[in-house]
């Protein structure tokens, strides 16, 4: 049994769990939650960066980030299934991954700074810093949407990463941005396993 150490909040974790289920691997994944805020928590030694998720294989070693645990997933299924083996079709794949991880950093930076921080101590600046990262990379990809019903390493992304923003901004991004809204939509409608990893605070 392979267990992941994750959060149900988080869209790396997300992203991992929806392409177990898309493997086929789901029943073979353990979720075992962590607490990147406890100085006693296990996930130190698994992954001393403390990060989520990291995924432990069933001899014990410790595997992460997200994208290098979708990659391991991928290889036990077969390989092929969420990345591209063609160079051509791989790179564009890898390169939405990259846009959307980023967008779930920065967004992710900005809560950490409103949770971590006294109002009095919190940057504006980093804060806006971190959200025109955002701005600039939803409305890239507004303008040139991934393709409808594509179920690989990047569409998991940025699902997962819209989701987060529906989650921790209120769903903001959504005003303004109506074909990546349509394009999420279809993407549920497509892969159940985007309504199953569902987190409501």
């Amino acid at each position: 049994m392979l267990t992941l150490r994750t959060s149900p909040a988080s869209p790396f974790g997300r992203k991992v769990r929806i392409a177990a289920a898309l493997l086929g691997l789901e029943a073979r994944v353990a979720i075992v939650l962590a607490d990147t805020g406890d100085p006693a928590d296990s996930l130190r030694q698994q992954n001393p960066l403390g990060k989520i998720p990291a995924l432990i294989a069933e001899d014990g070693e410790a595997i992460f980030d997200s994208r290098v645990i979708v990659e391991y997933l991928d290889g036990l299924a077969g390989g092929g299934r969420l990345f591209p083996a063609d160079l051509a079709a791989r790179i564009p794949v890898l390169t939405l991954q990259a846009l959307a991880d980023g967008i779930a950093d920065a967004a992710v930076l900005q809560v950490y700074e409103r949770r971590m921080r006294e109002p009095a101590e919190r940057s504006a600046k980093w804060v806006d810093y971190q959200a025109g990262k955002v701005t600039r990379a939803l409305a890239a990809l507004e303008s040139k949407p991934p393709e409808a019903g594509a179920t690989h390493v990047g569409a998991i992304a940025l699902a997962c990463t819209l989701g987060y923003l529906d989650l921790r901004f209120a769903g903001e991004w959504r005003t303004g941005h109506p074909k990546l809204v349509a394009w999420l939509d279809a993407f549920a409608a497509a892969v159940p396993a985007f309504a199953a990893t569902h987190y409501s605070a």
